[in-house]
């Protein structure tokens, strides 16, 4: 089996994904959304073909750049400087090369024939999937491949409730075989949005959890003995992280002896208003940088009483995943589709992504409720284990991608 991936490079959701077929010695290509970006250190190394032309490789090395944000508060704007080049050389190649991608694409899929092209994120891999399945088809002796479209987070959920991306979004859906999504709430979305073709399985993009590694790095603490609190950092078009902030600031009361913990930052605002809090209220809080990798996020969640998630629309989220199974107990916005996984007030607390008031509501139970917590990990740990168990869900998508492959030879 040859399998064409075009999707986002960098991302460590798409190296777990992948990392799951590895084994089965099919033949894979990775083909990028976005120039300027590498391939995700856990696809380094391994047998898959990478495609990026040699100017973009001489631009990546010439101008690297990395994302961080430094644990300690810092006046010089570490967000906002350090991703402007790539961000900037992106928009100029662009100008100068607007079909350089789409043409680099047509390229690849006619030089390798694979027998399927999976898109993974609609907005950036399948729009231009779409495109290139346009222009290669104006020869009529073309047979496009079988193509599989996998949708990202909020794409379904916000912006295809835009008129320009639903109506790009139909017209993917309308081209593709087969669709799978992370939630069952997605799929009735690409039946709204006319899919006639064939659904996969609902699996969460990141793939199976690591329960070895779970336990590996648990705290071993009750969640009801932890006295930390872990928030999700992201305050751009979708994160409200100043919300959670807010709420936190709104529960000063009841929060002596607890830390607070900050990861995903991706905004000066919610570093000032980090300093703010720790100032103002004495409460200590902990900024985790983009130099923690996966295993530190783990940790820190399985140090955590609570973990507070929040935007204004989402998939199932990875991060509330993590929080459940390291014994976290999630707030989460409800916008998400969490509530497809378990019961709100039990498992979890689902709150209006944009209401301090509400979410200071769901951290002062939570804060007090020790029953709660505690019970919720249990049944979090044990529900993730029989839904996510890193080799049971390895086993679904592998089977898939073979049923996939079988309906295609029964078509010669």
């Amino acid at each position: 089996m040859k399998i064409l991936f075009v999707m986002m490079s960098d991302s460590i959701h798409s190296a777990r994904w992948i990392n799951n077929i590895l084994e089965e010695g099919w033949e894979i290509h990775l083909f990028p959304t976005e120039d300027f970006v590498g391939l995700n250190p856990l696809l380094k190394g391994k047998n898959v073909k990478f495609y990026r032309s040699k100017f973009t490789q001489y631009l990546i090395n010439k101008y690297k750049s990395k994302k961080t944000v430094p644990n300690k508060f810092s006046q010089n704007s570490p967000i906002s400087k350090e991703v402007t080049n790539p961000v900037l050389l992106r928009a100029i190649f662009k100008k100068i090369f607007p079909n350089y991608k789409v043409k680099k694409l047509c390229s690849v899929i006619k030089k390798i024939k694979p027998d399927i092209i999976q898109s993974m994120h609609i907005q950036e891999a399948g729009y231009l999937t779409l495109d290139a399945k346009k222009i290669l088809e104006r020869d009529s002796n073309f047979k496009f491949p079988t193509w599989i479209v996998t949708n990202y987070g909020s794409e379904m959920d916000l912006f295809g409730k835009t008129s320009y991306h639903k109506g790009k979004m139909k017209d993917v859906l309308k081209n593709c075989d087969y669709y799978s999504a992370e939630c069952q709430r997605d799929l009735e979305y690409a039946k709204e949005f006319g899919f006639k073709g064939k659904y996969l399985s609902v699996i969460p993009n990141s793939g199976g959890i690591d329960f070895e590694k779970v336990i590996k790095l648990s705290s071993n603490l009750k969640p009801s003995l932890r006295k930390s609190i872990m928030i999700k950092g992201y305050q751009g078009w979708a994160g409200r992280a100043l919300v959670a902030l807010r709420a936190i600031e709104r529960c000063a009361d009841i929060l002596d002896g607890y830390k607070i913990f900050i990861y995903s930052i991706d905004t000066n605002e919610v570093l000032i208003k980090a300093e703010l809090l720790e100032n103002n209220l004495k409460i200590p809080v902990k900024i985790i940088g983009s130099e923690a990798n996966h295993d530190d996020i783990l940790t820190h969640h399985g140090l955590s009483r609570i973990s507070i998630g929040l935007s204004i629309s989402d998939a199932i989220s990875t991060s509330f995943l993590e929080a459940m199974v390291m014994g976290s107990f999630p707030i989460q916005s409800d916008t998400s589709c969490a509530k497809e996984w378990a019961a709100d007030g039990r498992n979890f607390i689902l709150v209006p992504p944009e209401d301090p008031e509400t979410v200071e509501k769901a951290v002062r139970k939570a804060l007090s409720d020790d029953n709660m917590v505690d019970k919720a990990a249990e049944e979090n740990y044990k529900l993730l284990f029989n839904k996510l168990e890193k080799s049971m869900v390895k086993e679904k998508i592998v089977l898939q991608y073979k049923k996939v492959f079988n309906n295609i030879l029964k078509k010669y």
